[in-house]
């Protein structure tokens, strides 16, 4: 039963959590940034959000900056989710780079 509330939870995190990137990125000319993947600790408190950026070049400034920035997205996540969720988690931001590595397989097996 716990299982499937943190799978709600999470979907609904990831939701709110790309609405609020794909907002302010969009001042950002030419950068991109969605939430492939979230994943919440079993008491809510904790919740690792992986990001998947364009272009991967400028993706270790640009985690850096959504780090620092961390507790200001919680906040306004906070906003969104406040009638659903008691607790807003703590936010924990990974790049995900599974795409990347798709491509260096697809070139590899291209050779």
């Amino acid at each position: 039963m716990q299982e499937t509330r943190q799978n709600r939870i999470a979907r609904l995190l990831q939701k709110e959590l790309s609405l609020i990137f794909q907002s302010q990125t969009r001042m950002m000319r030419g950068v991109m940034v969605s939430v492939t993947r979230t994943r919440i600790s079993p008491d809510l408190s904790i919740c690792t959000a992986y990001l998947s950026i364009f272009p991967s070049e400028r993706g270790e400034e640009i985690i850096n900056n959504i780090n620092a920035n961390a507790q200001t997205i919680r906040y306004e996540l906070g906003t969104r989710v406040r009638n659903q969720l008691r607790i807003i988690p703590e936010l924990r931001f990974f790049i995900d780079d599974s795409l990347d590595y798709i491509e260096h397989i697809d070139e590899l097996l291209k050779k």
